[in-house]
């Protein structure tokens, strides 16, 4: 919509600045938004670095501070 090319779907996280800035509005259409689950893949047997490990613990131990914080706020648009 800021090209002026008409609608889009895009995801809340990646348009808040808009939003708060009154440059994108959000049309209620029946069926949106669409719910995801998200998942976390990894070839099977292969070894784990101590970085990726303590991603997926961070992400295992914070997982609803996330959400929260990140991906949730969208009744308010």
């Amino acid at each position: 919509m800021l090209a002026g090319l008409g609608y889009s779907i895009m995801p809340l996280i990646g348009i808040r600045n808009e939003l708060s800035k009154n440059e994108l509005q959000i049309v209620p259409i029946k069926g949106l938004p669409i719910v995801t689950t998200w998942s976390l893949i990894w070839l099977k047997g292969k070894k784990r670095t101590p970085v990726s490990g303590a991603f997926l613990e961070y992400l295992t131990n914070e997982k609803v501070k996330i959400v929260k914080e990140k991906f949730s706020g969208y009744e308010q648009y």
